[in-house]
């Protein structure tokens, strides 16, 4: 593996044994940055061009590569960076591969082993540093600590879906392994790449028992997350049997495709009133893989007999007071579910809850239909929708731009994810580097906000860099339009520090060497989508749209319509264009929210 004899096999470093290693266990790609504490490490990099390694502009964007990549193939990725700020900048990153279940081998550098502690040029303890966000954080002694090491961080992000992290003193990265001596508990030859997949039942008994619940029950509504990708199929035959809506957390969006005629859409401020509506009215409750923190939307506590599956066995009745806990792997457990289940005659339940959704999809198309300026974003989604190629792949971003995202129409075999409890700004175009770099021969879009994109514009330069056919789709409003919205309908207040100057994301684009598009005319949108997916490289298309156009009108609660006008009564300077967004007559009608405020709100229109 390492390209060297077994005469010179004294001669490897540390850094090479651990590069050697990674390659073993199939981690094939690295990215990060140099930097004078890790050179050691990227000397091994330069020996072992097996070793994919991406440059990026930022360590945080290495992260967030890796949790894209790992996100869309369940496999880890390396990422690399020097020591004290280098590490730091890690960090962001890493939690989120902690916090959303994605397993990143990270590796930083450190301060020469005898200076370690000393205030030496960026001597941070990244090894300690990083053991909240790590599951796994060790630092590596020498030559003969690299095998060892290397095994234990790789099993614990595969076993535990978790980050996993090694430091490397300067000097110890370029040790030898003749300059090194093995313990006598450091055996020769103890350790195996021995595979470790495994699949997660619950007991017959406890099958049975969520079966019964359910059999019992008459309206049953299901909530999929993040755990429930990859059993798409069963979920509609659950859901078949059970007259269920199947209403998707925002990282369970890929879990079905939006024209499913299960599926109700996404929940929460972002989600559907169809959704909502299935929560309000269930009297049964099964949750597939999610602890989404949006859960006061879902059923009241009480209201509806509850099962939940969920491969952690913590998160089983932490956000919904459920009668049984299945633990295990969703598909697993669906499979040894379904043929216990009984169907239910009785369809209603289901089909109203179809006619909303669809009540729901015709306002979204009206109001995509709009040819005024500046554009709406349902105008981008819907004919982005429309454009996106079979197989796409689809990176979502913080902001409003997350709730557009929802109303993108994904069919069947397309992927989508983004930073979901993190909700990391500027993760949409890491993740679609990773993502690329993990699927060359599919499409893959970044879909984004510029709030995010001026966080991480440097990263165009690295689609450039190495050709990766990105595009990345920007949504101009010159605002933190989200903040903006939950400013007023979270706190009744009017919006503080959300504008943003204007950047010409276009011209950005030109200027790192991307070819660059940008749609202010909606009557454009469905040309230009059509241009640039076809177009053979990276590309960015800047579309320009209205900053006060309501996120979730139709998915506010009566305390969110009741802060926004109380924010308009206290001088928010943007009420007028939002109150004309929020009682649109179509968007009232699906909102009982906006319907028993409308009078609060209507004298600012």
């Amino acid at each position: 593996m390492s390209g060297q004899s077994a005469d010179d096999s004294g001669a490897r470093t540390t850094s090479d044994l651990v590069v050697e290693r990674l390659l073993e266990w199939g981690i094939d790609t690295c990215f990060g940055i140099c930097g004078d504490q890790v050179n050691g490490f990227f000397e091994a990099l330069r020996t072992h061009p097996q070793m994919r390694f991406v440059h990026v502009r930022h360590e945080e964007n290495a992260a967030l590569a890796c949790v894209g990549y790992a996100k869309f193939t369940g496999r880890p990725a390396a990422c690399v960076a020097t020591a004290g700020p280098g590490a730091v900048h890690l960090l962001n990153g890493l939690y989120d591969a902690r916090i959303d279940g994605a397993p990143v081998v990270a590796i930083t550098g450190l301060s020469y082993h005898d200076t370690i502690g000393a205030h030496f040029l960026q001597d941070l303890p990244s090894d300690r540093l990083f053991e909240h966000a790590c599951l796994f954080s060790e630092r590596i002694m020498g030559p003969t600590h690299a095998l060892p090491a290397t095994d234990l961080a790789v099993r614990s992000a595969l076993m535990n879906r978790t980050p996993s992290h090694l430091a490397i003193p300067i000097d110890v990265q370029s040790l030898t392994l003749d300059q090194d001596t093995a313990s006598p508990k450091n055996v020769p030859g103890h350790l195996s790449l021995a595979a470790q997949p495994f699949i997660v039942v619950p007991p017959e008994e406890q099958l049975r028992s969520a079966a019964e619940v359910l059999n019992a029950c008459e309206r049953i509504a299901i909530c999929a997350g993040a755990g429930a990708r990859g059993a798409g199929d069963l979920l509609e035959q659950v859901a078949e049997l059970l007259g269920a809506p199947i209403v998707k957390a925002g990282l369970g969006k890929d879990c079905v495709p939006d024209d499913s005629p299960y599926t109700t859409g996404g929940m929460g401020l972002i989600g559907t009133r169809a959704s909502h509506e299935a929560f309000e009215n269930c009297d049964g409750f099964l949750i597939v893989g999610s602890a989404t923190p949006y859960y006061e939307f879902w059923p009241k506590p009480g209201q509806a007999r509850g099962v939940q599956i969920d491969l952690n066995a913590d998160r089983i009745g932490m956000r919904y007071p459920v009668e049984v806990g299945l633990v295990g792997h969703a598909t697993a457990v669906l499979e040894h579910l379904l043929p216990l289940l009984e169907r239910k005659s009785d369809r209603s339940f289901l089909q109203r809850a179809q006619d909303t959704y669809r009540r729901w999809w015709e306002l979204i198309g009206e109001q995509a239909s709009s040819s005024g300026t500046p554009m709406r974003p349902q105008v981008v989604t819907w004919e982005l929708s429309k454009a996106l190629p079979e197989g796409a792949i689809v990176t979502g971003d913080a902001g409003t731009v997350t709730a557009w995202g929802g109303r993108l129409r994904l069919r069947k075999g397309m992927q989508y994810s983004f930073s979901g409890t993190l909700c990391t700004m500027g993760s949409a175009l890491p993740y679609a580097i990773g993502a690329q770099c993990a699927h060359p021969d599919r499409p893959v879009i970044a879909f984004t906000g510029d709030g995010s994109m001026s966080m991480g514009m440097g990263e165009l330069a690295t689609l450039a860099q190495y050709d990766l056919p990105v595009k990345v789709v920007v949504l101009r409003n010159n605002s933190l339009a989200l903040e903006v919205w939950e400013q007023t309908a979270l706190l009744g207040n009017p919006q503080m520090g959300c504008e943003l100057h204007p950047i010409d994301f276009a011209a950005v684009a030109r200027a790192c060497g991307l070819r660059s598009y940008r749609i202010e005319d909606p009557s454009r949108a469905e040309t230009v989508f059509a241009e640039a997916m076809a177009f053979d490289g990276p590309c960015l298309i800047e579309a320009v749209t209205d900053p006060y156009e309501a996120p979730f009108g139709e998915s506010l609660q009566p305390t969110h319509a009741q802060h926004i006008a109380e924010a308009f009564g206290r001088g928010e300077p943007a009420a007028s264009a939002m109150a004309r967004s929020l009682l649109e007559p179509d968007r009232v009608a699906l909102s009982p929210a906006l319907q028993q405020h409308h009078d609060d709100l209507a004298p600012y229109q």
